[in-house]
């Protein structure tokens, strides 16, 4: 399979930058200084995150982040062990993401949220910065990620391992933009080892094969980039899932593999027992409205995300639409309504009756919309009742 030009880039970035790197992640408690006085920077002798140091705070680090413009008190309840470290390198690390365009304000923001970052060395930044240029467009881009999400950047200190990561879940097919979310919104998926990562891959494509796919390749790039956090779930949890969906609606191996590389696919990584009692509450719900085991399953295969929304959360949007003269059944044909919030739905349900919308005659589409195209949509209903 072709590789991405982001991912051919980092190939050759390994065989420049293995031979340094290899010297540092072989001991992995020595960070380097960048060569400023102490006033100026503290450059740690340890990056051992599972073994925080005892002792007093270090006065002279709470001086330097303070100045710094530091919520020191946020690093307390964060990663308090890192106020204890004798020397780190959070000068260093203002210097290198100043030169990336970073503020004073976004680098005191991401030292206060993720602390741990002042453990990384100069040398640990420019390498993991290379990598991420390979899947990001630019270092503001880069910036912006890490002034929203700091811990997608810093929480792994193994360059190694995360480049391997990229180069084995671009040879899957992902493209930059599925690499670009999976890094930002679940950056343990790079924590993992490759190997891990693989197993879940296989563990997808076996799935895939049992239930008579002809592209099981294809099924699990699917299935991750639909589903971002599976690769940070055990194979056990998904295998439950997928046995429980099939029994409970006793699907059919093509419905079920529809279903899968499909909306289905964003269920897979929630708790089991969590999945089991919203779909129970779901049932109780709406057999209490009349509703037979049939609507149920067409409910779920249509709309599986509906098992995300708590019961309590669930029965009260259900409820307020069918107050509103909403039907339970424009809502089964158009459960995507169910993703906006009580209020949400209340607040439209209501400028929808003072125009004197008629929901049997024009159904429930204008409620499933952007909040741009709802509100044109009654500016046209308010000119037409006007003429």
């Amino acid at each position: 399979m072709t590789l991405m030009p982001g991912v051919q880039g980092l190939l050759g970035l390994h065989r420049t930058l293995v031979p340094a790197f290899s010297r540092f992640v072989s001991s992995p408690t020595q960070l380097t200084s960048v060569g400023l006085p102490r006033g100026l920077c503290t450059v740690t002798a340890t990056v051992s995150d599972s073994k925080p140091s005892v002792g007093p705070e270090n006065e002279s680090l709470l001086e330097s982040l303070t100045f710094m413009g530091v919520d020191v008190k946020m690093v307390r309840q964060r990663q308090p062990g890192v106020l204890r470290k004798i020397i780190t390198n959070e000068q260093g690390l203002a210097h290198f993401l100043h030169g990336k365009g970073a503020s004073r304000k976004v680098v005191a923001g991401i030292i206060s949220r993720y602390p741990r970052a002042i453990t990384r060395s100069g040398e640990h930044l420019e390498q993991r910065w290379a990598m991420w240029r390979g899947v990001f467009k630019s270092d503001s881009e880069i910036v912006s990620i890490l002034d929203r999400s700091p811990e997608s950047f810093f929480r792994s200190s193994d360059n190694d391992n995360l480049e391997k990561n990229i180069v084995f879940l671009g040879s899957l097919g992902l493209n930059a933009k599925d690499l670009h979310r999976l890094l930002t919104t679940a950056p343990r998926t790079f924590s993992n080892s490759v190997e891990l990562n693989r197993q879940m891959v296989e563990f997808l494509e076996d799935v895939c094969a049992e239930l008579g796919g002809e592209d099981p390749g294809q099924f699990a790039k699917v299935v991750i980039s639909r589903n971002l956090y599976i690769l940070i779930r055990s194979t056990k949890r998904v295998k439950a899932n997928i046995d429980f969906l099939k029994a409970t609606f006793k699907m059919s191996d093509p419905e079920l593999l529809a279903l899968l590389q499909g909306a289905g696919a964003e269920i897979l990584d929630l708790s089991n027992e969590y999945l089991k009692r919203n779909l129970k509450m779901l049932q109780e719900k709406l057999a209490s409205l009349g509703c037979r085991k049939v609507d149920v399953k067409k409910l779920i295969v249509c709309y599986p995300t509906v098992l995300f929304i708590g019961s309590d959360t669930l029965s009260s949007k259900l409820d307020c639409l069918l107050k509103g003269g909403i039907t339970m059944r424009q809502i089964l044909e158009k459960p995507k309504v169910l993703e906006y919030s009580t209020q949400n739905i209340t607040g439209r349900l209501e400028e929808l009756h003072k125009l004197r919308y008629d929901f049997e005659k024009n159904g429930i589409n204008i409620l499933d919309s952007s909040r741009k195209r709802f509100d044109a949509k009654l500016e046209r209903l308010a000119l037409s009742s006007e003429e």
